[in-house]
């Protein structure tokens, strides 16, 4: 025991020195508790403290638990006005639920003055779901007659050998809506003696629970659907025979990382930015600025993913309610799990932690949930010059920023790439395994319209995944406003009589009802937003340009219930006026929620967009139709945009890379 104690220390010992001389302190100084700046996150002994405060300010239950402590969003002026060694204001923000009392509230913890500077009861609101429910869900589920009954009919005495997962309940009944209880719906698998359940799912039965109670409030049975009884564990050992494994890839920085890491400050090839890790919307940038070799200039103040959305296509009963709000039904953040270099991330990479709150509100390390590394992605710019034969070009080299989050079934990776031309790229990818139906087919049947047989008794429904990103820019400053770029051909007339004209049109969206926008692929719809105070040296305005990706339009149909619920899905574009207050395109409680939340309540005092600080939101989707290749475990899929300089630089800037 004492030999690996000492082997251990060693080892420290060394990752210790080698941080130091590549000018990283990587996973150890990173990680030590820092306060020296509004937007550093939240330490243990700040977590207790805010946690203290409530209590002793505030008469809670047993039953009360904190779903969500993080930083308090600090006031934006004073970050940018900040100066090292000023003082600043420091402040936790908490929602707590008191299971017992069903009631939900947030408070605001003055950590300096150890206050509590704000309470207040925020009807009619239900947090994401914790811990503590899926366990007392299960529970509750298993001690049900109804549902006891129902596993004996398909064979099943032996309860452990199923595993319950515990859902928001999405679409409520009208009389579920009307009792304001905080439930969950319970789906069933049959485990058995392998570790990978999701293959077998007990088809038709579903089980609502009021976690208030504890108890099970409705019960459906619709019937016996075979389940498959295949081994779908997919370890080595598992999976029998092997593909040949190809040779070994080594990614090598033997002179260290071009990156730097000050507290949550990262700076590279002129991009610098601070991070944090927030429980519910996960990974976060702030101040993301570009040093273009005479000013630094702001680019983003804050971004960050806002809210998802994963409608499934089935109008069955026990399928129609899944419409799972990833990031504020289940927290998004606090499912991050620990990554390894030379798996998730390559070997070059560099692994930070985090702190996050308990349920209880008890702070805890949450190791390696963020990564950073360098990649190469081939060429940056090129030209071969015939008459000279000189051939000029640069690799383009890449820094990528990644947490990922595993809820349930699935996997999201959300990567920010940072480019050495002035691009900004964000990258989400889609892992794990598809939502399994059972089902009596072995054969894939023209009538089954709702999805694709992926194996046989596995059916995989259709369905979305909607993604909305905060995007509060700072082009030059907070004086912004936004153009719509439409590209079009001209009609053939006396002055276009080949009718090649292409022309472009750019269209300054005013007010926030005006800026609701939607993708038009006949028009290479983009939009930019420039700086209202700042010209290039052609005399335009400068600016940054959302670029999209591929995405796709929400098909759940006027008058649907997921409709109303997600709105912020319905179009690819919103743009509002800066308000502190406004973080959540579906809005700030969406489990159980009204329709009409976030941005549709955010633009209806259709404020002006003209020379003011703004945020877009973007809003980009994947319709996903599963087939046989994604099963049992899906390979990745990926789908984002890009932040893309235009007259931001003069010239390209990374013309002057050198080789």
């Amino acid at each position: 025991m004492i030999k690996r104690l000492q082997f251990f220390s060693l080892v420290i010992t060394i990752i210790f020195v080698i941080s130091l001389s590549l000018g990283l302190m990587g996973r150890l100084s990173a990680q030590q508790p820092d306060v020296s700046h509004p937007l550093n996150s939240l330490t243990e002994v700040e977590i207790k403290t805010a946690v203290s405060v409530v209590k002793k300010a505030k008469s809670l239950s047993e039953m009360a638990v904190f779903p969500v402590i993080a930083l308090q969003e600090p006031d934006k002026n004073e970050v940018l006005n900040f100066t090292p060694g000023k003082p600043f204001q420091r402040q936790a923000f908490l929602v707590v639920y008191d299971r017992s009392q069903n009631k939900t509230y947030e408070g605001v913890v003055d950590l300096k003055t150890q206050t509590l500077s704000s309470w207040k009861h925020i009807p009619s609101a239900q947090p994401a779901i914790v811990a503590s429910e899926y366990e007392l869900a299960t529970q509750a589920i298993k001690a049900d007659p109804r549902w006891q009954a129902a596993m004996q009919k398909r064979g099943i005495t032996d309860f452990e050998r199923v595993k319950i997962s515990c859902w928001a309940p999405g679409i409520l009944s009208t009389q579920e809506e009307t009792a304001g209880k905080r439930l969950c719906r319970g789906l069933s698998y049959y485990q058995g003696e392998r570790w990978n359940y999701y293959g077998s799912p007990i088809e038709g039965v579903l089980a609502t629970v009021n976690l208030n109670t504890g108890k099970v409030t409705s019960f459906v049975d619709r019937g016996i659907v075979p389940f498959s009884q295949e081994n779908w564990n997919y370890d080595l050992q598992s999976l029998g025979k092997l593909l040949s494994p190809p040779k070994a890839l080594k990614i090598l920085q033997p002179q260290g990382a071009s990156f730097r890491v000050n507290g949550n400050e990262i700076s590279w090839q002129g991009w610098q930015f601070r991070y944090l890790m927030h429980p519910r919307s996960g990974l976060m940038l702030y101040q993301v600025t570009y040093n273009d070799g005479q000013n630094v200039r702001p680019v983003l103040y804050r971004a960050s993913l806002s809210e998802m959305v994963v409608p499934y296509g089935d109008p069955d009963a026990t399928w129609s309610f899944r419409n799972a709000f990833d990031v504020g039904e289940y927290n998004f953040g606090l499912l991050a799990n620990t990554m390894e270099l030379g798996k998730e991330i390559p070997e070059n990479g560099l692994l930070l932690d985090t702190v996050f709150a308990n349920e209880q509100g008890e702070p805890y390390a949450m190791p390696g949930v963020i990564a950073i590394y360098e990649r190469d992605n081939g060429i940056l710019w090129k030209h071969y010059d015939y008459n000279t034969q000189r051939n000029d070009v640069r690799r383009n080299r890449e820094l990528v920023m990644t947490t990922i989050a595993a809820i349930d079934n699935y996997d999201y990776s959300i990567n920010w790439i940072f480019h050495q031309d002035g691009t900004l790229e964000v990258e989400n990818e889609l892992m794990g395994i598809v939502l399994a139906q059972g089902t009596a087919a072995e054969k894939q049947s023209e009538d089954d319209s709702y999805g694709r047989l992926m194996a046989k008794n596995i059916f995989g429904v259709n369905h979305q995944h909607f993604f909305n990103y905060r995007l509060d820019f700072d082009v030059d400053g907070q004086a912004n406003s936004v153009m719509e770029m439409n590209v079009q051909g001209l009609p053939m007339n006396e002055k276009n009589p080949f009718g090649n004209a292409i022309a472009v049109e750019e269209t300054l969206l005013t007010k926030e009802t005006a800026a609701v926008r939607d993708l038009d692929i006949k028009h290479s719809r983009e939009w930019m937003i420039v700086s209202t105070e700042n010209k290039n040296a052609l005399g335009a305005a400068s600016g940054y340009m959302l670029m999209p990706g591929s995405n796709s339009t929400f098909l759940p149909v006027e008058g649907a219930k997921i409709r109303q619920r997600a709105e912020f899905a319905t179009h690819h574009v919103w743009v509002t006026k800066y308000q502190p207050s406004e973080l959540y395109a579906g809005g700030d409680y969406p489990n159980q929620t009204q329709p009409g939340q976030g941005l549709p309540k955010y633009i209806s005092d259709d404020e002006s967009l003209m020379g003011e600080d703004i945020v877009l939101w973007y809003t980009m989707g994947v319709t996903h139709v599963p087939r046989p290749e994604d099963w049992p475990v899906m390979p990745t899929h990926r789908v984002g945009f890009k932040l893309v300089p235009r007259g931001f630089f003069n010239r390209n800037p990374a013309i002057n890379l050198s080789e």
